[in-house]
């Protein structure tokens, strides 16, 4: 009998430090894993990841593979799901329309450099040309209908209601339209094509990177509010993580502060430290 205690005594040890050490052994490789996956497009902020924090990363040991997505729900979803790690492609606005239109998880870990959106020619070169019935194209999702709408209002085209929120407002807040402006909101990737159907146009970032459009032809650029920077975006559960924490120490390296000093042809706006 006394030897069989000492054996479910025994045995029962044995169990709980493999439960204990597997547990840590868990922990630790979510924590320090150097295989990291993320939500690759076609577009600025993706490149910018590729060539300028990449190899900073790289050398820290880490193994970076992009997986191409279609947009950037996809990306959110498969980044939520646990399919990828981390993006670089969206703004706080669109990051928290997620988590709450789709129960995400996701959280912001740091502000990365940002494409301003801005007004550029259609027909007319330069902003003094605005007339009476001028028709303007704009994006037709939710958040950067709104920043072209504070855009505008930063020309002196348009007034906004001053009660609303400058990072939802639409077409139905404007006030005052002195010029009778005629505005179009369409898809963002579909303005450039149609650009000369059109006295201005208004397009963010990647579509002006995209449609490879010169950024210095940019009639008048955004302030950008902080909600629309752009940001890291990991699943919450890894925002304190080692490997989350070594990408945002990355952005804010003296090594990429350089290669943003010596690549930049007034396409980013570098957030302030």
């Amino acid at each position: 009998m006394k030897l069989k205690k000492l054996t479910v005594v025994l045995l029962s040890a044995a169990i709980s430090i493999f439960m204990l050490t597997g547990c840590s052994n868990d922990t630790g490789s979510s924590n320090t894993k150097k295989d990291l996956v993320y939500s690759k497009s076609q577009g600025p902020y993706s490149e910018l990841f590729e060539q300028g924090i990449k190899p900073i990363l790289e050398k820290k040991g880490y193994k970076i593979t992009g997986k191409d997505m279609s947009d950037l729900l996809q990306a959110d979803i498969a980044l939520n799901e646990g399919e990828v790690d981390f993006n670089v492609e969206q703004h706080t606005a669109y990051m928290e329309n997620f988590n709450e239109k789709q129960n995400g998880h996701l959280s912001a870990i740091t502000p990365i450099p940002t494409v301003p959106a801005g007004i550029y020619p259609g027909s007319k070169n330069t902003l003094d040309q605005i007339a009476d019935g001028d028709r303007i194209a704009v994006p037709n999702d939710a958040s950067n209908t709104a920043r072209a709408y504070a855009l505008l209002q930063k020309a002196g085209w348009i007034k906004l209601d001053p009660g609303k929120d400058l990072s939802t407002v639409t077409q139905q807040d404007i006030i005052d339209n002195p010029h009778n402006l005629q505005f179009t909101e369409m898809k963002s990737l579909n303005i450039p094509a149609v650009r000369s159907d059109f006295a201005y146009i208004v397009i963010t970032g990647s579509i002006i990177y995209n449609a490879k459009i010169d950024p210095s032809t940019a009639l008048l650029k955004e302030d950008i509010l902080p909600h629309l920077l752009l940001q890291v975006v990991v699943n919450e559960k890894n925002k304190d993580s080692r490997w989350a924490k070594d990408i945002a120490a990355a952005y804010h390296s003296d090594e990429f502060k350089q290669y943003i000093n010596t690549h930049n042809n007034g396409l980013w706006f570098v957030p302030q430290e």
